[in-house]
């Protein structure tokens, strides 16, 4: 008799367990962590930190257990971190994606634009620049190979007839990239703002080339997430695409308190971030449409390089169906 009722309520217990599997197990829920860089160039997701619409928004969510943030330094490390699934949702470059998906068949997607242009080129203040040849035999510190100003400032370069041998091109993240331009042991540094405005604040170097200069209304930022992510939670993308589209939005139209957001998460004083908008040639923006074109402009002239095996197509690279379904 004790052994049947042992048996009966070992029952019991199995068919509780899945029972409340089925309820809202690890299968149907999710956290959601968002990756992003220290730029202004991504000031909608501060913006929409601060004001409380992730983390609100998100974990009202029956699929969202918990929504938090992830700092990157550059993009490269970020689109490894989207693939491997550490974040779900990633404020990044869109050419760092493009080496994520085409080297190693990573199925990320660009669901939103973010931004266009924005980076500077800086030398030291009491340099003199003549032309594009003036870098042949000299450092440009940048970010790693992949990123937007690595392949921005590599096609420029080649475009205006420079021999890319002859340029020492070094990867670093920001702060490194400031510090050796301080230093003098690169000659110039190509950056996302704020960091060009914080060099000129700090007297150690000036603006030579804003990079819509470069490639005008060039892409640069872009929301992306995983195909797999997609499928499993589209209601979440959704809801994150709506997020995004009203904080570039917000940002836009008050831009003051969209930098005073942008200094509190980030700790750079609001004084620089307001200069920083005034200093730059970029524009916040949401709308995928716009950016296709140069993003796959991209991914061809990675592949002309040699970082990637072949050249990706729009529909490798965009899910432009969540936007098109808020704003339409």
């Amino acid at each position: 008799m004790k052994k049947i009722m042992f048996i009966t309520l070992a029952a019991i217990l199995v068919a509780a367990v899945a029972f409340s599997g089925c309820l809202g197990g690890d299968s149907e829920t999710t956290d959601v962590v968002i990756g992003f860089q220290p730029s202004t160039h991504q000031m909608a997701y501060t913006t929409a930190k601060e004001l409380g619409w992730w983390s609100d928004n998100l974990t009202k969510m029956d699929e969202v257990n918990n929504v938090s943030d992830k700092s990157f330094p550059s993009g490269p490390s970020e689109a490894t971190a989207l693939a491997s699934g550490a974040i779900q949702v990633a404020y990044i470059g869109a050419a760092p994606l493009i080496p994520a998906v085409a080297q190693n068949n990573s199925d990320l997607k660009i669901v939103a634009a973010v931004q266009i242009n924005g980076s500077g080129l800086v030398i030291p203040t009491d340099a003199e620049y003549t032309d594009p040849s003036y870098f042949e035999g000299k450092s440009i510190a940048t970010f790693p190979p992949g990123s937007i100003q690595d392949t921005l400032l590599k096609r420029w370069l080649t475009d205006n007839g420079v021999n890319l041998s002859k340029v020492d091109i070094k990867g670093m993240d920001s702060g490194e990239a400031q510090t050796a331009l301080k230093s003098g042991s690169v000659d110039a540094v190509f950056l996302p703002h704020p960091a060009p405005s914080i060099i000129v604040a700090a007297g150690d170097g000036k603006v030579i080339l804003d990079s819509g200069e470069m490639s005008p209304a060039h892409a640069c930022c872009v929301l992306a997430v995983s195909q797999q992510f997609i499928d499993e939670y589209p209601e979440v993308v959704a809801n994150v695409v709506k997020i995004h589209v009203d904080a570039t939005k917000y940002a836009n139209e008050n831009p003051q308190t969209a930098a005073k957001y942008y200094a509190n998460v980030t700790q750079v004083s609001e004084s620089i971030v307001l200069q920083s908008i005034s200093d730059w040639d970029g524009a916040w923006i949401s709308d995928p449409h716009v950016i296709e074109a140069y993003v796959v402009s991209y991914a061809k002239s990675q592949y002309e390089q040699g970082l990637v095996p072949r050249a990706l197509t729009s529909e490798e690279l965009f899910d432009m169906s969540f936007y098109d379904a808020y704003v339409n």
